[in-house]
């Protein structure tokens, strides 16, 4: 059995492939049939003269997504999707399917989702599951290509990371358990041990947002960097970034054409990013009529007309620490600032990485947790890490769902997994 994508390759020579029937159209005694496998899309030529005549009609009676095999030789034709297409000798049906769900004409939101796990089948939805795939192998490159480990942080937590109340809880035996916001306190435990490190996996927000860039189930790198400051965490988030962009752009032409995105917005995004203080961004809001009081972090009007005004994405840093978790840095020439930068996306699709210099000295840990109002005994590991061997550190994480909405221009975050989770939404 030879894989689509490789057809080209078996030019000459008869070959079986097994896949979906995406397409059929009738030319009168010759049929042709679109047959997908997950790694392309090859054009199957029924001619009836060719074919005995129960695989010929059997070649009329299929129902869409009717799962097949074909056997038959590979003929070039540039006009062919692929440039060469399958003339059929033999054709056996798998599994015969009637009455699919999802046609060509236009389908709700709802039934889409409802129909999920169908929806992915369509050409657009597996292009942007393509290009989440090329995403993520990316951010692994960049990463294990400068030094960092991976490690797995828990998903059942014994409490918050930002100390808020937008948790998902569950029971673990005999006592309560959270699903985890952030891996990032792991990861200041493990930096520790091997210097550089980040994880990769689900994290959890029981927000009750229901907006286009929120999902209550979605994926973070985070990465954790023992001895570093806060220009260097800058530079690391930029090069990701960066980096991610332009393997996105080199191995997915045919996906990014297919969710019609236009690679030249994409050619924009070289380093340095704009850089604006909290300060200035305030500035920015107010000259273009939006108020907010100092103090206040941004929520997403404020990122979408800020980001709206560059054309790559733009840091903005040093916010109040009233406004950020107890855990960053205070910034040491304005102490009511901390050291962290959010990195907003352009064309308004708002944060996309958040991250800061962290606390290194234990009192100022513990009197920091007071304020935020957090139990310091129900994080004296965390806390232990500041007694033992503590060093300046920083880190960040990185939206995968949000950065893929971005880099194709997606209308809605909730096409960029497979299967998303949204505040009204757990089925499929």
């Amino acid at each position: 059995m030879v894989r689509i994508r490789e057809l080209s390759a078996a030019a000459g020579q008869v070959v079986s492939v097994a896949g979906w029937l995406h397409h059929r159209r009738e030319g009168g005694r010759v049929r042709f049939l679109e047959v997908r496998d997950g790694t392309g899309v090859v054009q199957c030529v029924a001619r009836r003269e060719a074919l005995a005549p129960e695989v010929w009609d059997v070649s009329g009676e299929l129902g869409l997504e009717t799962s097949l095999r074909v056997v038959g030789p590979v003929r070039r034709d540039e006009r062919a999707p692929g440039g060469v297409e399958l003339v059929v000798q033999e054709l056996v049906p798998v599994h015969r399917t009637a009455g699919y769900p999802i046609t060509p004409k236009e389908h709700g939101v709802d039934f889409l989702m409802d129909h999920r796990h169908l929806w992915i089948r369509s050409p657009r939805q597996a292009a942007i599951l393509r290009v989440r795939a090329a995403l993520m192998r990316a951010v692994r490159e960049f990463l294990d290509a400068r030094g960092f480990v991976e490690v797995t942080a828990p998903v059942l937590t014994h409490t918050a990371c930002e100390g808020t109340s937008q948790l998902f809880e569950t029971r673990y035996f005999d006592q309560p358990a959270f699903l985890s916001q952030s891996g990032q306190l792991y990861n200041e435990a493990a930096i520790a041990a091997l210097g550089r490190v980040y994880c990769f996996g689900p994290a959890f927000r029981a927000e009750r947002s229901k907006t286009r860039r929120h999902l209550q189930e979605f994926w973070m790198v985070e990465p954790e960097m023992a001895f570093a400051g806060f220009e260097e965490n800058l530079e690391v988030q930029e090069a990701l970034v960066v980096h991610v962009v332009e393997r996105v752009v080199a191995a997915c032409a045919e996906e990014l054409a297919r969710v019609g995105r236009d690679p030249e917005a994409l050619a924009r995004v070289t380093a340095p990013f704009p850089r604006l203080s909290y300060d200035e961004a305030l500035r920015l809001l107010r000259a273009q009529g939006l108020e907010l009081a100092w103090g206040e972090d941004l929520g997403a009007p404020h990122e979408t007309a800020i980001a709206r005004a560059f054309d790559r994405p733009v840091f903005v840093h040093r916010y109040p620490a009233r406004a950020k978790p107890f855990y960053m840095q205070p910034d040491p020439d304005q102490p009511e600032l901390v050291l962290n930068a959010d990195l907003l996306a352009p064309e308004g699709y708002g944060e996309i990485a958040g991250g800061s210099v962290r606390i290194e000295e234990v009192e100022l840990l513990t009197r920091r947790m007071a304020e935020a109002g957090i139990d310091a005994a129900q994080l004296e590991w965390y806390v232990d890490l500041r007694r033992y061997g503590s060093v300046p550190h920083a880190g960040f994480g990185l939206g995968i769902e949000r950065t893929l909405a971005w880099i194709l221009g997606l209308e809605h975050v909730r096409e960029t997994t497979a299967f998303p989770r949204l505040l009204y939404r757990l089925y499929p």
